[in-house]
């Protein structure tokens, strides 16, 4: 495998570069090595403009968002949908890199933590988490990326790991994990994890769940049956953003290189079917869709050439490079 090959050439930064401050931002970190006073100036124009600047416009004054098109998620009551499109757009705004410490962000997510609550859990707080680890392992995320972080629901995440490693949304009526459902608690455990700062006896616990979990990834070649060897699902081999809750093996390989993970072989495979995605023009193309629902349009046609996946599949070779020279 000659990784050197697929070092971003100037026309591909280009293309990433003309584009949404929240690619550039991240181009600029990942990829370019940019100054960090360079780097925090283009992150703090998504507050203003762009797709940041959107979806943070589109929040209601009661803490949510909403505006599911006709159809969608019908076999649940509005308030329940609404919840939902509140999670995904929360999700994508932590996933733009929206700077937690400007204002529009810290409004919004005041909003969240004062106005938003489960009516069918006794008026819980949104942040407090609900029931399915798969969702609170993103609220868990959320509150601690915008600097609400949640120790009892990261208590209760702990205490609902399975003992091969993961999580799943089905226990305790299954008892082998997701990769759905670890994919976005280890997400979330992180993003606790950092927030915390100095560690403590909880910050020790979460490091060892997670490497609990990262194991489980690892140990299954990030696709593969532990029990048979048999690839899980085909569709994680094919790429979309965003990802929602939904697991793929560049998602998987992505929260490896943030969680600062040294590659090993286990992951070679999972590298292979980076490279492979690759199109002739040096772009990865978004593979697919996911039904889920945010008020914001951004890279919505299958198979052209997607930002996000290229960004997101540059850095993960380049620390999967970096780590192994």
């Amino acid at each position: 495998m000659r990784l050197h090959d697929h070092a971003p050439r100037p026309a591909l930064l280009k293309w990433l570069l003309d584009s949404d401050p929240a690619i550039r931002w991240q181009v600029m970190r990942d990829l370019t090595d940019e100054a960090p006073d360079v780097i925090t100036a283009e992150r703090a124009r998504m507050a203003t403009e762009g797709w940041g600047a959107q979806l943070l416009a589109r929040q209601s004054p009661t803490g949510k968002w909403s505006g599911a098109p006709r159809g969608w998620r019908d076999d649940l009551p509005k308030e329940h949908r609404d919840l939902l499109i509140t999670l995904y757009s929360l999700s994508v705004l932590m996933d733009l890199g929206v700077d937690p410490a400007s204002e529009p962000a810290r409004k919004m997510i005041d909003r969240v933590d004062k106005r938003v609550v489960f009516r069918w859990l006794d008026n819980r707080l949104y942040l407090s988490g609900e029931t399915e680890p798969c969702i609170n392992g993103r609220i868990l995320g959320i509150g601690a990326y915008f600097n609400k972080p949640n120790a009892a629901l990261a208590k209760k995440l702990l205490d609902e790991q399975l003992e091969d490693g993961g999580w799943n949304c089905e226990a305790p009526k299954s008892q082998r994990s997701s990769f759905h459902t670890t994919i976005c608690v280890l997400e979330g455990l992180l993003e606790y994890e950092r927030a915390a700062g100095k560690p403590g006896a909880l910050t020790k616990s979460i490091t060892k769940a997670r490497k609990r979990g990262e194991k489980y990834l690892l140990d299954r070649r990030m696709l593969r049956s532990l029990r048979t060897g048999e690839v899980i699902d085909k569709r994680w081999v094919r790429f979309s953003f965003p990802t929602f809750w939904h697991y793929d093996v560049l998602r998987g390989l992505d929260y490896l290189r943030n969680a600062g993970i040294k590659p090993d072989s286990r992951i070679g495979e999972a590298i292979e079917i980076v490279i492979e995605r690759r199109h002739q023009n040096g772009r990865w193309p978004m593979n697919r869709l996911h039904p889920e629902f945010v008020p914001l349009k951004m890279e919505t046609d299958v198979g052209l050439g997607s930002r996000w996946n290229t960004l997101r599949a540059l850095r993960v070779l380049r620390w999967h490079k970096n780590s192994t020279d």
